[in-house]
């Protein structure tokens, strides 16, 4: 992780035709088809959506020029004082011992910064060496003395780096560096700061699934750091904090469970109310010490991740950082890649002097991504589902309240240019050219047309703005935010608040399954609650609800909800698994089968990955194979009978690359057995 140059860690058709590429590309590809479901909703685009960081050793980090570069790129939130330097930093005298503090880089200057961009900002309190008296004084000064209303504060930064698993790299005075100390200061921070402005945003750090040091229990404590935190801290936060460094250009597809997996654990941890806590993602960066950080694939990757971290309800994604400066120097794509974690160039040159950046400020191809993405989704409009056929290109969607349709369109492939076929599912598009606005591999703008034949070219971002065919009046409002309760395996009640009524009166509501990109209806109902039931035991559902008036005008759809199925209350076999260690890329799991039923002489035991980036290691007390995403463990010679009543221990080791969602549906000869 870059911190101040000191690490790198239906339908209506629309068929769009393809100009002539330029001679270095392949042919023709066959059109790709995308699919928009403006019924299928995901979350709400926030005001605080596109962030990045500031950093104290920064001498530009005030300057008018840079913040009206934020300002056009779409920056709504700037965080402050710098990574671990937060650690360090004291604001009152605006030193950093042991760190380079840069002149013209203090909080107020900052704040000016902040103010011309039209941003907000995110301001992390020192907990490595600080105090919450000296947070609550920042609190103070901050938004009684100035008037600055800062909404958002963090209590220090992966402050799970202090040494307790092994690697410092964060500054921490505490003699007890456990997660247990760590969370009793975020309640006195909070309690002190709050008593200040009781209106503020208190943000705890924890690890983010997958990724060093999550799942690793150290000695002494009571479970993984997201857990002790939220079990102590949960009560005092608004929201909670991760950083993520996915180090390639690949890894959007892990975005839905890492952030499912975050609210589960705060759901299970934080206590009573949990809901209101948010999720941040106040770092953020796709580059890699390899390269790819200031040129088109990175810039890709970043629209991608951006976009779908936001869908996934995200309230800020912060890129690492405004500048950083010089590194690892490449050639990716046809261009010099400075291996500079920065938005716009530091103009910092290597050791030797053979290679300098390009002039001060100018921009790097993730500054472009930025400003797509806050060109395609602003603030207010909602996210909607859109997925594509062809790997290379990836497809993002959002309404817009005046009606009008986005779609973001990213093309990976280095070599060939895509037609795209647009399959609309609750939309009809105006006749007319859309608008089309396009960045290309190497570009320094992204340009807007308004043509009925656009192009995806290789290594290109596009956002296709299109206006539906017939005004939007006179439809109901959209139903509110969906709750799930009486959960089983195979049933559900769903309930939400009564949609606004239109020109007409609302006749009834529809539960539609959000299944890939395509909806199911699950049931309808005239009232406000709706038990649905043939569901699948162990499957995430998310579903949106939308009225229907009676002459059959349709709203927008609720917010989405996400409830998971259990296993039966009642089996002939019960299932326990549990994690005897982890170290964040792989675990030893013990599996005890309880058979409850007739005795049994033989055994099979089936369960699937949820996803592909888990795999079986190894497995012992049985005979374990994988075909695919199936695990299948045979009883072994010693333990094939199971009389009523008896159970046996099996073990394995289980791999994974990615966010790690437990299996939760396991079937012995057949039959579903209750997970406990």
């Amino acid at each position: 992780m870059p911190k101040s140059l000191l690490r790198a860690m239906s339908a209506v058709l629309l068929t769009l035709t393809v100009l002539t590429a330029p001679a270095a590309y392949a042919d023709e590809a066959a059109p790709v088809a995308v699919t928009v479901n403006a019924r299928a909703a995901l979350a709400k685009v926030p005001e605080t959506g596109i962030g990045t960081n500031h950093a104290i050793w920064d001498t530009y980090l005030g300057t008018d020029e840079t913040a009206d570069l934020l300002k056009d790129a779409g920056v709504k939130l700037l965080r402050y004082p710098g990574g671990s330097y937060s650690d360090i930093y004291h604001w009152a005298d605006h030193t950093a011992p042991g760190g380079y503090v840069a002149p013209n880089t203090d909080f107020d200057t900052f704040m000016g910064g902040v103010r011309r961009t039209g941003a907000q900002a995110m301001v992390t309190a020192n907990y490595g060496t600080g105090t919450a008296e000296e947070a609550a004084a920042w609190v103070r000064h901050a938004n009684v003395t100035k008037g600055y209303g800062i909404k958002y504060w963090e209590i220090g930064n992966e402050n799970y780096g202090n040494g307790h698993y092994g690697a410092a790299w964060e500054a921490d005075n505490h003699a007890d560096k456990s997660p247990a100390e760590y969370a009793r200061h975020v309640v006195a921070y909070s309690d002190a700061m709050k008593a200040v402005d009781p209106t503020i945003k208190i943000g705890a750090v924890l690890t983010t699934p997958a990724n060093w040091p999550d799942g690793i229990v150290a000695e002494g404590d009571d479970g993984t750091w997201n857990k002790v935190v939220l079990s102590t801290a949960g009560p005092k936060i608004d929201f909670v904090i991760l950083h993520w460094y996915p180090g390639a250009f690949d890894k959007a597809g892990h975005v839905p469970d890492m952030i499912h997996l975050t609210r589960q654990q705060i759901a299970k941890y934080a206590g009573s109310g949990s809901e209101r806590i948010g999720i941040s993602m106040t770092e953020f960066n796709t580059g890699s010490s390899n390269g790819g950080t200031t040129t088109q694939p990175g810039a890709l990757a970043a629209a991608d991740a951006y976009a779908t971290l936001l869908a996934n309800g995200v309230f800020t994604v912060d890129w690492w950082n405004v500048r950083n400066g010089i590194g690892n120097v490449t050639q990716v794509a046809g261009y010099t890649d400075y291996g500079d974690f920065g938005l716009l160039s530091s103009a910092t040159c290597t050791s030797d002097g053979s290679v300098c950046e390009p002039v001060l400020n100018t921009p790097f191809a993730p500054y472009y991504a930025l400003q797509m993405v806050s060109k395609f989704a602003r603030p207010g409009d909602q996210f909607i589902k859109a997925a594509t056929d062809q790997a290379k290109v990836s497809a993002h969607a959002a309404r817009r309240p005046n009606g009008d349709l986005a779609v973001l369109l990213i093309n990976t492939s280095s070599d060939t240019s895509y037609p795209v076929a647009l399959d609309y599912s609750g939309f009809r598009p105006a006749s007319g050219a859309p608008t089309v606005l396009t960045h290309t591999n190497g570009a320094t703008s992204i340009t807007t047309s308004t043509t009925a034949t656009p192009t995806l070219p290789p290594l290109s971002m596009t956002t296709i703005i299109l206006r539906p065919d017939t005004a939007q009046t006179g439809l109901p409002g959209a139903p509110g935010q969906p709750t799930a309760a009486n959960v089983t395996d195979k049933t559900a009640t769903i309930s939400w608040p009564a949609a606004a009524a239109g020109a007409r009166p609302i006749a009834k509501y529809e539960v539609h399954r959000q299944n890939g990109v395509i909806s199911e209806q699950l049931g309808e109902t005239s009232g406000t609650s709706l038990t649905v039931d043939n569901l699948q035991p162990g499957t995430r559902y998310t579903v949106n609800v939308i009225a229907r008036d009676s002459g059959g005008g349709v709203s927008w759809a609720s917010p989405p909800l996400t409830f998971t199925t259990g296993t039966p209350a009642s089996s002939s076999c019960t299932v326990r698994l549990t994690i005897q260690s982890d170290w964040a890329s792989g675990y030893v799991g013990a599996i005890d089968i309880t058979n409850n039923g007739a005795p049994i002489n033989g055994w099979t035991l089936n369960f699937n990955w949820p996803a592909t980036w888990q795999s079986l290691g190894s497995g012992w007390s049985a005979v374990w194979s994988q075909n695919g995403s199936n695990v299948k463990v045979v009883n072994d010679s010693g333990n094939g009978s199971l009389p009523t009543g008896a159970s046996t221990t099996i073990g394995f080791v289980g791999n994974y690359s990615g966010p790690n969602v437990l299996p939760s549906v396991f079937t012995l000869n057949g039959t579903v057995c209750r997970t406990q």
